[in-house]
């Protein structure tokens, strides 16, 4: 594994906007401290929604196939597009009007609308950095692509231990859907990028750290200026136990009506992936 990893900044430094701007088109993937959302508050919500994955009543919360709200178990899990082996995780899918146990909801709800804001801040950053051909080629603002949408997911992931010498991909090789995603620092490490050279980099595990990085959508916005990196979560390593592990992904989505480009709306760019993934019935 080379040592080479993602640069990190400060978004207390005066050119941080576009020094976002310009790790999100070098890498896909742009790692994020000084940032404002609040970490003590997503600690908080992986220790709660640890004891949630730990208990039966998540069994309360099986998933609506018609929504995609609520608890996905082990058998339910995603794969990764092109592959046939199932990730070794569970997750559950909130969105403010979906379900979600009563106890849990105030926090998820606070961070979801925090991480929305700073999110809208980004694509602006985006907007006014971008080289002037790629900004022709946005067929509406990117920070208005998200007004009024009700498509933005907040994802809770559990991924259970797992022993050494144990095959379970954790999260295989793939890419997002969305606009951005913006994830907050996981309580364990694991997580991987595809460097363009074909070197997978090791993301540097950060209590302070937000990375975000370009989705689908945004690259056919962008005509490709914009990479929706390929990545994965591995396990520690040869020989190794891989602990539990919590991660919470916002995959911002605009809304269906919007125009990514000539060839999709972000409603039918939608549906055909869920489709190739398996999410939805043909």
């Amino acid at each position: 594994m080379s040592k080479r990893t993602l640069p990190t900044i400060s978004l207390l430094s005066a050119d941080s906007d576009q020094a976002f701007v310009r790790s999100l088109h070098e890498y896909g993937f742009a790692a994020l401290t000084d940032h404002p959302l609040d970490m003590s508050r997503v600690h908080q919500i992986y220790t709660d929604w640890q004891a949630f994955f730990d208990s039966n009543a998540k069994f309360q919360f099986q998933f609506n196939r018609d929504t995609q709200d609520g608890y996905f178990g082990l058998a339910d899990a995603e794969s990764a597009k092109g592959s046939e082996v199932q990730d070794f995780k569970e997750y559950f899918h909130f969105y403010p009007s979906g379900r979600c146990p009563s106890d849990l909801r105030a926090d998820l709800l606070t961070y979801y609308q925090a991480t929305e804001d700073f999110a809208k801040t980004l694509l602006t950053w985006v907007e006014s950095h971008s080289p002037t051909q790629v900004c022709d080629g946005f067929l509406e603002p990117l920070s208005s692509m998200i007004d009024a949408s009700q498509s933005s997911l907040l994802r809770i992931l559990h991924y259970p231990a797992v022993r050494a010498g144990t095959d379970l991909p954790r999260a295989s090789a793939h890419e997002d859907i969305n606009l951005l995603t913006i994830l907050p620092a996981s309580n364990g490490p694991g997580l991987e990028i595809l460097a363009k050279n074909g070197e997978w980099l090791r993301i540097e595990d950060r209590d302070d750290q937000v990375l975000v990085n370009t989705g689908d959508m945004l690259a056919e916005a962008s005509n490709g200026y914009f990479p929706s990196t390929t990545h994965r979560v591995a396990s520690e390593g040869p020989g190794l136990d891989a602990n539990s592990r919590m991660s919470m992904p916002l995959f911002l989505h605009p809304r269906p009506d919007v125009q990514l480009s000539s060839r999709y709306s972000a409603g039918d760019y939608l549906h055909e992936r869920l489709l190739e993934l398996g999410v939805l019935d043909a």
